[in-house]
């Protein structure tokens, strides 16, 4: 019995082992754990990994399966959530210390259930992930555009004519992931409550078919490979003032933005997205959602206590979530985290803007998510197979809507 309680101590004693799927959240992270350790739990201890975005979930797949090396807690994208759900979800059900914790009531409404499947909670989202329209400052000025006045996606379309014809620009970056967003900007999404594919056909096709006529007209440009995600569209159509406006989240403006084009700074700005006009005459909402990282703990660890007191903390602690805004990451889903001053103040960045307030204004519009297992994979297939074919008018909105239905549908779970 004795050297079963010493093995056992060993085992609680043994370092926690975080898997992070970036190399600035590991920065994050490592500090974090400084953090905890100094106010906390002098005695704590952790090892924090990261790996890519497409790369941790191979990972830990492969960790899962194998039992080599598991971790205790995992940072994964909420795209890339579904592909842990289509057999046993390899995450536990954390609804219990949730409640318990009382952050059923303190995270954003639209974010609880980012991670939750079959009326189980898996993680907790760390970011709100509000979707603006980041615009050129020293650009709109330059071409006596009132940021104000794009109201609506319509509005936003004619004063993009006017930039093409008289400057030979174009008002916005077309990216495939905008697919998703302007579905959920229209309180539809890529897959329904009841697991059907894209549930409102007719908001799908005229999503598709907007980004294809702003291609058509140029209003709309497609960044070199085809993302507003890779470093090749700022150092060259951002940098060169060939477009005035991307749509993002949060987090998009604050790491991303920030992070690649340094020598823009005050000559960025944020404002709601410009809102649809919906079939029964109503505005939609003036923001959207798109990824952003969540917490979970590994089913097969044997310290989920630990595990979970120190996600508890990550996602509570005042400095925490300043330090995860101030240092360019996300804006916090934690919303007593919105009365911090640090997080409200002017924005250097984005031209003396408040963008703290931007995002506590726009969060209770931000629309929630419907897991899926096939989430991934509907996402991916849009970005490689169809995107292209699509905005240079190969195929039509209602064949892209079509062919990609029928291969999710067929498709089995997972990436």
């Amino acid at each position: 019995m004795a050297l079963g309680l010493t093995l056992a101590g060993a085992l609680q004693a043994k370092p926690l082992d975080i898997w992070i799927s970036s190399f600035q959240d590991q920065l994050y992270y490592e500090g974090m754990v400084k953090l905890y350790k100094e106010t906390v739990d002098n005695e704590f201890e952790a090892k924090v990994q990261s790996f890519g975005f497409r790369e941790m979930p191979e990972k830990l797949a492969a960790s899962v399966k194998t039992g080599i090396n598991p971790p205790d807690v995992v940072q994964l994208d909420e795209v890339l959530f579904g592909a842990f759900l289509g057999g046993e979800v390899p995450f536990a059900d954390l609804s219990g210390r949730i409640k318990k914790a009382k952050l059923d009531k303190d995270i954003a409404k639209s974010r609880q259930s980012l991670f939750a499947y079959k009326g189980k909670t898996y993680g907790i989202a760390q970011s709100l992930s509000a979707i603006v329209l980041y615009y050129r400052v020293d650009l709109f000025k330059e071409l006596g555009i009132d940021p104000d006045s794009l109201t609506t996606w319509e509005k936003l379309v004619d004063t993009g004519k006017m930039v093409v014809e008289k400057h030979g620009k174009s008002m916005i970056a077309l990216d495939p992931t905008y697919l998703g967003i302007l579905l959920r900007q229209r309180d539809s999404d890529l897959f329904g409550r009841d697991g059907s594919v894209y549930p409102d056909r007719e908001a799908a096709i005229e999503v598709l078919g907007w980004m294809q006529k702003q291609m058509k007209s140029r209003v709309g440009m497609v960044p070199e490979r085809a993302s507003i995600f890779d470093p090749l569209f700022f150092n060259s159509a951002i940098q060169y003032g060939e477009v005035l406006t991307v749509v993002g989240a949060d987090w998009y403006g604050l790491d991303m933005l920030q992070q690649f084009t340094p020598d823009l700074k005050g000559k960025w700005g944020a404002m709601p997205l410009p809102a649809w006009k919906l079939p029964d005459g109503r505005l939609s909402r003036r923001t959207s959602t798109f990824a952003g990282q969540g917490l979970m703990i590994n089913k097969g660890s044997k310290q989920q206590d630990a595990a979970w007191k120190f996600i508890e903390f990550v996602i509570t602690n005042k400095e925490s979530n300043a330090r995860r805004f101030l240092d360019g990451n996300s804006f916090p889903a934690y919303r007593p985290a919105w009365k911090d001053e640090r997080l409200l103040q002017p924005n250097e960045f984005f031209n003396n803007q408040k963008f703290g307030e931007l995002l506590v204004r726009l969060a209770p519009e931000v629309p929630e998510v419907v897991s899926h297992p096939n989430r991934a994979k509907a996402v991916f297939l849009f970005q490689e197979t169809f995107f292209t074919s699509l905005i240079y008018g190969e195929l039509k909105p209602a064949e892209v809507l079509d062919k990609m239905k029928t291969m999710l549908e067929a498709a089995g779970p997972g990436l």
